[in-house]
């Protein structure tokens, strides 16, 4: 999860995912957002196989600084793996590669999932390889999600293993 402001000039981005051995909601979802401010995105996702939609809200609520991590609130459907729900989170995350000299960047947070009605604690790990490759580990609050993404101008494609064993896929292009 990035800390910083977006100053691209595309502000609309559609995403498309396919994961393998999955409930029909998670196997096939689609997004659609759109970047109003450069701290804040608004959209739609719709889960095809389960004729399911949930809105999404990604805000950077504080940005990221040399000293200080960022803070980022916001909603989408609950975690792979549950059959419905919205899931509402609040992490925090910090770019430590000034500190350590890795290209890392860890989060932690909250998110609070309406299907199971609990708080659950979530983070994960983003390692930058090159400007256009980097891997993240996604940890949901109950199961292990790591993945490798490969971006090129307004592309970007993933390969991912949902809870740590199910193949799939996803694209996004913004425009």
């Amino acid at each position: 999860m990035s800390g910083a402001e977006n100053t691209n000039p595309q502000k609309w981005t559609f995403g498309i995912r396919y994961l393998s051995n999955q409930i029909p909601r998670a196997s096939v979802r689609t997004t659609l957002t759109y970047r109003i401010h450069p701290r804040l995105s608004l959209g739609v996702e719709y889960n095809p196989r389960a004729d399911d939609v949930h809105p999404l809200a990604n805000w950077v609520a504080i940005t990221e600084t040399e000293y200080r991590p960022a803070l980022i609130l916001g909603t989408s459907s609950d975690r792979i793996g549950t059959p419905s729900g919205q899931t509402f989170y609040a992490t925090v995350s910090k770019n430590l590669e000034r500190e350590i000299k890795l290209p890392i960047a860890p989060y932690v947070g909250v998110a609070y999932s309406t299907y199971e009605d609990r708080f659950l604690p979530i983070g994960g790990l983003n390692v930058s390889f090159r400007d256009n490759l980097s891997a993240q580990i996604i940890f949901d609050g109950v199961k292990i999600h790591p993945s490798l993404t490969y971006a090129v101008g307004r592309h970007a494609f993933t390969f991912l293993l949902a809870q740590a064993k199910n193949p799939g896929v996803s694209y996004s292009i913004s425009f």
